[in-house]
């Protein structure tokens, strides 16, 4: 294991490894976590276990790598034989031009080492952050199918221990900060240096996954002089899955999450398993997705409509108050100068609720919402009792459609008839823009629409074509 030191706060991964360590098997394609081209992996200690995640080197930062191994393309094969993966990619003809190869190399191998035989589905979402434009995936996935059959055994398997044990002799408490008072990144290892830093400059720009602040420095060109990042801190990442309540520090990631909050609700599994790609998940963090205020935001409408809380905190002081209270208007939330996302609260459902979300975009994986809705619904008998409703996409923040909520109260579910006016009062809470993922109209019809397959849903029907409510009175079918 290497160490290597850096001096620019904002410098990338990708462009460390390419300008400065000249090592070019990592290729930069879209620079905006979108493409795979650029995927790393990333080695951490779980359990006492070294686990790999895969990684947009393009937006992640030099400091993310704090205590972490990192393995590129260029080291799979340093005796000059081919990593078993890259075996199999050969033996199945897995590469044309070559561009995305790597990415797709490494998106594997963080698939071969978490061991065990991976069916067709799982190799898919494996690869959902890689695009390739000549091979084709058949034979990609035909090549992950043969490599990935049991325990790994390669250079990494191999050293295992020896890797655990210095990624553990990394794994301290030490605060680190490089830079001045005027520019630095800090990494801070304990919750109180955190505070510290946080409430002595207001100014600076906290950093969980980079998903986001990734972009901000490869599209935006903006100079981000001070860097606090967030997930050294122990207790930001914790899981607290109490009997009514399941608790998420902020810094959690998507990855870690997702098992979580699946068994809170499978439509919740099924977004997640939709939001960004393997390697967003792995770097993202819910409180990242809470903390930017982003009016398309997958993680809010659904928190807000299972009634999360968050909790905030600057120094000793803390803050509690209801998710869909943090969002004010479009980048605009109620977050205070030093102020940090602390902790999600998430309340489990009763016996007698339901919950349902759905995501509407484009494109199946890896793509930004349209429209994105969540539906708790609170029965009593076969009517129901009250329903919290949120959507994203539809306003410039995430919001509940209150209106619709009052309609909706003791809305017999035998009675389908009555549902459309329920589903029309939409239009009385929501005046949504067109933009280029949808015109107004389509994110309102479709809106209409979710809520119907929701109330369907709920009686047990998965009807094959819903009716959406189109504009003039004329039907439309989806």
């Amino acid at each position: 294991m290497v160490e290597h030191r850096i001096g620019n706060p904002m410098q990338t991964v990708l462009d460390y490894l390419r300008l400065d360590l000249r090592h070019r098997g990592t290729k930069e394609g879209c620079n905006e976590g979108d493409c795979g081209a650029c995927t790393v992996a990333i080695g951490r200690l779980r359990g006492g276990k070294v686990c790999y995640e895969p990684a947009n080197a393009c937006i992640m930062l030099m400091a993310h790598l704090h205590g972490c191994e990192l393995v590129t393309v260029d080291d799979l094969s340093p005796d000059g034989r081919l990593h078993p993966v890259q075996q199999a990619m050969v033996d199945h003809h897995g590469s044309q031009c070559g561009f995305c190869t790597p990415g797709f190399v490494m998106s594997l191998f963080t698939l071969y080492h978490a061991g065990g035989k991976p069916g067709r589905q799982d190799i898919a979402n494996q690869i959902a952050g890689n695009l390739c434009r000549c091979t084709g995936y058949r034979p990609i996935i035909a090549a992950a199918a043969d490599a990935c059959r049991g325990e790994p055994n390669d250079l990494w398997a191999g050293a295992a221990d020896e890797i655990a044990a210095e990624l553990g002799k990394l794994n301290d408490s030490v605060d680190v900060f490089c830079g001045t008072g005027e520019s630095f990144a800090a990494v801070p290892a304990r919750a109180e240096t955190l505070l510290d830093l946080a409430a002595r400059h207001p100014d600076a720009t906290l950093v969980a996954g980079a998903t986001d602040v990734g972009l901000w420095i490869t599209k935006q060109m903006r100079s981000l002089p001070k860097l606090i990042f967030t997930g050294r801190v122990e207790a930001l990442h914790a899981i607290t899955d109490r009997v009514a309540t399941l608790s998420l520090g902020s810094a959690v990631t998507y990855a870690e999450a997702q098992g979580h909050l699946a068994a809170l609700a499978p439509d919740m599994g099924e977004v997640l398993r939709r939001l960004g790609s393997v390697q967003v998940r792995s770097s993202g963090t819910i409180g990242g997705n809470i903390a930017n205020g982003s009016p398309i935001g997958d993680m809010p409408p659904m928190l807000i409509a299972l009634g999360a809380r968050i909790m905030l905190r600057k120094g000793d002081e803390q803050r509690d108050l209801q998710l869909e209270d943090y969002f004010i208007d479009y980048g605009k939330q109620d977050r205070k100068p030093g102020e940090l996302l602390w902790r999600i609260d998430i309340p489990k459902l009763k016996s007698n609720e339901r919950f349902f979300a759905h995501k509407l975009s484009k494109r199946f994986d890896q793509d930004i919402s349209a429209v994105m809705a969540a539906f708790r619904f609170t029965i009593s008998g076969r009517s129901i009792a009250s329903a919290v409703i949120a959507f994203g996409g539809m306003a410039a923040t995430p919001r509940r459609a209150r209106h619709t909520e009052e309609a909706l109260k003791g809305l017999k579910l035998d009675a389908p008839e009555t549902w459309e006016a329920a589903a029309a009062t939409l239009a009385k809470d929501y005046k949504p823009l067109t933009d280029m993922r949808a015109s107004a109209s389509y994110r309102l019809d479709t809106a209409q629409a979710l809520l119907l397959k929701a109330l369907h849903e709920l009686v047990g029907e998965r009807p094959a074509a819903l009716r959406v409510l189109a504009p003039a009175g004329k039907e439309a079918w989806t």
